[in-house]
């Protein structure tokens, strides 16, 4: 059997599993919509979320980004690893306690205020908005390669599955296809992982694997140094100079973690408030799974990278073109992978083309670097770089359109809810019927997909960063409100208003200065890079100042306005003392 009908059968068995759960399961009313009928049992919602949790970014980018970067880039891994923990302790009982459909209710009704309220749709839609291009992104990535289509055709039957499970079926749909798109994840994952660690260090345990010897006696993170420092690349495991910039951007992807809405909203789908923090557990063992393997994925797929161009070592001459292995050819195809011969000699030359290495490049005959590698592929084309068998490289493909999809779908009813629920019912047509209400949440995330596919066409990243940017967006807009509208009687509605409008807008026009506004190509007004960058704080990092801005702007103008309502500040004690709850309400 051929690798196309392996990964079809692979990958057309998935999806034909997810759209039967989706009608099996399909949503009769919004509360079966919005939050599954608030009946999801603890492990199945923590299983789900998890799936909800380990994104495109996770399951495809999360690996490349480390691989590329070494340690430095490890930040990643602690900034959302912490965040879900922090999402777990300080918000998810408190806010199941409230016992609301969505995010930006429980901001409207705390902060008695309309405008609260649409001012956190806002900022829910440009948080989820720009996280869904990420998954859209990763989901065409995956198609591209897997299925033999363009990225934009992959993109277009991403959509296509999305709609059929996600509209017909809501949170009761999405929540039972997350639970299978876990299990095709997790073991996508791990078995290559344990192929690939086997063959390098003879250790079937990845995380073990990572600090065991290499086959050839050296200690793997020792070996794979010396490789890349031979080709001009800082040590993998080198210290990160910027502790400013890293200590901020893993803040900001920590309190951006725990303002994702599209993860909180699953806490609102469990009975009671123990089952919030029962769910909270569950998920983080379940995500703990794949993420104490990522950086052994990370560190072994750049090895296997850098001896397959280099066979006999950096200083030996690469191989030639012609001879390239399949799987370059494979993703050549796709666009993914580029070779230019810029020496004619008709071998690759891979190394870190900048001026300090030119010396050492131009003496082994190099007359610029030759192959470019798109992050995302890392984990795609780790079992075609290791030669694993060809069931796992279609298990792979799999489970990356499952990771892709999971999250899509998550953050496609968030917009949804918030479109449907928050603007339509909670502003522009609050007598509408349950029925009516049912038919805008369709209707609202169908228009939403359709965005997304487009945005997925047109990105301003790879994964990892687009979906680094929303978690910026969370953590200056979302996260503060949420905070201070548990743990502070003091803070009102002028006040959480100003504050999530100061963080958003501070933050958007810190990153539109260097990504370009509103991510159109060529409109930055600075280019990227290090020595441009306000005290050396990257665009990615700026979500934890936009954190502290809406942390200072709403505590001081609460502070020279009047208070909240007592009724209000009652409200805040109730919340913050979870000793039951009932059934998510839309009311």
């Amino acid at each position: 059997m051929s690798q196309f009908a392996i990964n079809m059968l692979f990958v057309g068995g998935s999806f034909a599993i997810y759209i039967a759960i989706a009608i099996w399961s399909r949503a009769a009313s919004t509360k079966e919509f919005y939050v599954a009928g608030g009946g999801v049992h603890p492990v199945v919602n923590g299983m789900a979320t998890a799936a909800d949790w380990m994104s495109a970014a996770s399951f495809i980018s999360m690996a490349g980004i480390i691989s590329a970067g070494g340690y430095a880039n490890s930040t990643y891994l602690m900034g959302w690893t912490g965040g879900y923990v922090l999402l777990a302790m300080l918000l998810a009982p408190y806010l199941r306690k409230f016992g609301k459909f969505t995010v930006p209710q429980f901001i409207g009704d705390r902060f008695y205020s309309s405008s609260a309220r649409m001012v956190a749709v806002i900022c829910l839609i440009l948080t989820s908005v720009t996280y869904v291009i990420g998954q859209m992104t990763g989901a065409g990535v995956a198609f591209s390669r897997f299925l033999e289509v363009s990225s934009n055709t992959g993109l277009i039957i991403a959509a296509v599955v999305v709609f059929f499970y996600a509209v017909l079926g809501g949170m009761k749909g999405i929540t039972y296809t997350q639970v299978a798109q876990y299990v095709v994840l997790i073991i996508a994952y791990t078995i290559p992982a344990i192929f690939i660690s086997l063959q390098l260090t003879g250790n079937p345990i990845p995380p073990l694997g990572l600090f065991s010897d290499h086959v050839s006696g050296t200690p793997l993170l020792a070996k794979l140094d010396s490789v890349v420092r031979e080709l001009g690349f800082q040590d993998y495991t080198a210290d990160v100079p910027n502790k400013l910039n890293m200590t901020l951007f893993t803040l900001s992807l920590m309190i951006g973690t725990a303002g994702l809405p599209h993860v909180i909203i699953r806490f609102f789908t469990v009975p009671k408030v123990a089952d919030a923090r029962w769910s909270a557990g569950w998920a983080l063992v379940f995500i703990a799974t794949l993420y104490l393997s990522a950086p052994a994925v990370a560190a072994m797929a750049r090895l296997n990278l850098l001896t397959t161009i280099y066979p006999s070592g950096a200083e030996q001459a690469s191989i030639r073109y012609d001879e390239r292995p399949d799987w370059i050819k494979n993703w050549e195809a796709t666009g993914l992978i580029k070779y230019e011969d810029k020496n004619a000699d008709g071998r690759i030359q891979y190394y870190n083309d900048v001026p300090a290495f030119k010396e050492t490049a131009s003496a082994r005959g190099g007359a610029g670097n030759e192959l470019t590698v798109n992050n995302d592929i890392i984990v795609l084309a780790n079992p075609e770089i290791a030669n694993l068998p060809s069931w796992v490289v279609g298990l792979i493909a799999a489970g990356g359109l499952a990771a892709a999809l999971s999250t899509a779908a998550g953050l496609l009813l968030a917009i949804s809810s918030a479109v449907s629920h928050d603007l339509i019912k909670g502003w522009f047509k609050p007598n509408i019927s349950d029925r009516g209400e049912l038919l805008a949440a369709r209707i609202s995330m169908a228009v939403a997909i359709v965005v997304a596919t487009w945005l997925g066409m047109n990105p301003p990243g790879f994964a990892a960063q687009v979906v680094a940017l929303a978690f910026g967006i969370a953590a200056a807009s979302i996260f503060p409100a949420l905070m201070l509208g548990i743990f502070s009687k003091r803070v009102n509605s002028a006040g959480a208003v100003a504050g999530m409008l100061a963080g958003l807008i501070s933050t958007l026009v810190y990153i539109f200065i260097y990504l370009g506004w509103f991510f159109i190509p060529g409109t930055a007004n600075l280019a990227n890079t290090p020595d441009n960058w306000l005290f050396g704080i990257s665009p990615l990092s700026f979500g934890a100042v936009g954190a502290i801005i809406n942390f200072a702007v709403a505590l001081g103008v609460s502070a020279v306005t009047a208070p909240p309502p007592v009724e209000i500040q009652h409200l805040v004690e109730s919340v913050r003392y979870p000793r039951g709850a009932g059934a998510a309400s839309d009311h």
